[in-house]
């Protein structure tokens, strides 16, 4: 057992909306959690190492709801194919080891994916784990369910009727995965469809629901219009993702349902900012369309008091596993209305409400596994703080330090 001791560290508590200071905790590298912490300095002097922070500001590691470790945010009109003989799911494995050390290099210490061909993030869980990778903890979804010529079907699992869902899920499970992911609605980066478009029915969403939540699974819908996000909450889903439009009729059934927002607003945003000559004008269009619709919808959802988890959709055009994740909680303070406390919240104890993982993620408190970033400026006065260069540990072990 190994037992560090960290001091004078300005500790963000989310009961408080801010840094508490002159802090201290112990962390026990073996089991990974903290086992003290306090005000001053601490009396239990048994520690075989003790690391000074000198007054910088300690927050949890960064949590991100929707990510898409196996494709790469460049990508968007080369197919992997255009590498003469390569094997596409190579191509996304190496994509996703690479993407690991972005995110956690930039402060990301737990990602969900949610969406990935092949089922490559239940092996990359299992190598990061393993410590054969670097990377954030991974929650897993593997392919994700979409109806017959629906949004995602080139990678995910076709699947029509309540008994083709429940054979699906059922299989999923069997395969390692910790979350069911549904495409419930149209999308963006898909032509012929809209956000709009209600592509599962909502006995299908109950069904795929009932059986993840018999396993203690949790159940991520694709819904962007507001016919989709409504079925997809009344279904019982935990989180809605994206949810581009959000009436008052909505935000009541998300609150009857303890839905979880994830708005992923950099992927829209990044395609408005950069997108005009190389992502497809349908998509493009799209966009310009609903981005509007979507910021407000987020801002209204927050100031309803719907809980939100930040989430990015890593992957798609412009949109990496750098900054991006701080990037997004940048957004939710410029676009969405929030605090920059609010948005902390949505980073870590909310995404880790929204991921069923709280009792061991999320806060900086003792019994917690103590996976944190430290920063030398304060997120509460500036939000953009967050994207500069950090320390970022994992189970009190450093894992990236500051050049």
């Amino acid at each position: 057992m190994t037992k560090i001791t960290f001091i004078n560290a300005n500790i963000y508590q989310h009961e408080q909306q801010d840094f508490q200071p002159q802090q201290y905790f112990t962390v026990d590298t073996d089991t990974q959690r903290i086992t003290a912490m306090g005000q001053g300095v601490p009396s239990e002097s048994i520690v075989d190492q003790i690391v000074d922070f000198h007054n910088q500001y300690v927050m949890p590691g960064i949590m991100n709801a929707h990510t898409h470790i196996g494709s790469t945010p460049t990508y968007w009109a080369e197919q992997e194919s255009s590498i003469e003989g390569a094997d596409p799911k190579a191509i996304q494995t190496m994509f996703a080891i690479k993407n690991m050390q972005d995110l956690i290099n930039h402060g990301v210490t737990y990602i969900r994916n949610v969406g990935a061909a092949y089922d490559i993030d239940i092996p990359i869980k299992i190598m990061q784990h393993q410590k054969m990778i670097a990377g954030p903890r991974v929650m897993t979804s593997g392919k994700a369910f979409t109806m017959t010529g629906g949004h995602g079907d080139g990678s995910g699992i076709e699947v029509d009727g309540v008994d083709e869902m429940i054979k699906g899920v059922r299989q999923s499970m069997k395969n390692g995965v910790d979350n069911i992911k549904l495409m419930v609605t149209g999308g963006v980066l898909r032509n012929g469809e809209t956000p709009d478009d209600i592509q599962f029915n909502e006995d299908e969403v109950k069904a795929a629901v009932r059986e993840a939540h018999h396993k203690n699974k949790t159940v991520a819908a694709h819904a962007q219009g507001n016919a989709g996000v409504k079925e997809a909450a009344q279904a019982g889903v935990d989180t809605v993702e994206h949810a581009f439009d959000i009436d008052d009729e909505t935000i009541d059934i998300m609150k009857e349902h303890k839905t979880f927002v994830v708005p992923t607003m950099n992927a829209m945003y990044a395609i408005y900012k950069y997108g005009e000559d190389t992502v497809a004008d349908w998509a493009r269009q799209k966009v310009i369309i609903n981005i509007k619709k979507h910021f407000a919808s987020i801002k209204k959802a927050a100031a309803a008091g719907i809980p939100i988890a930040m989430g990015t959709d890593a992957g798609t055009p412009y949109n990496g596993f750098e900054n991006e994740s701080a990037y997004e909680m940048q957004l939710y303070v410029e676009k969405a209305g929030m605090t920059p406390a609010q948005a902390i919240d949505t980073a870590t104890i909310n995404c880790a409400k929204a991921m069923h993982v709280s009792k061991d993620y999320g806060e900086i408190s003792v019994g917690k596994v103590a996976d944190f970033i430290v920063m030398k400026d304060n997120p509460i006065q500036d939000i953009k703080v967050i994207q500069k260069e950090k320390a970022v540990y994992q189970g009190g072990v450093c894992v990236h330090q500051p050049a």
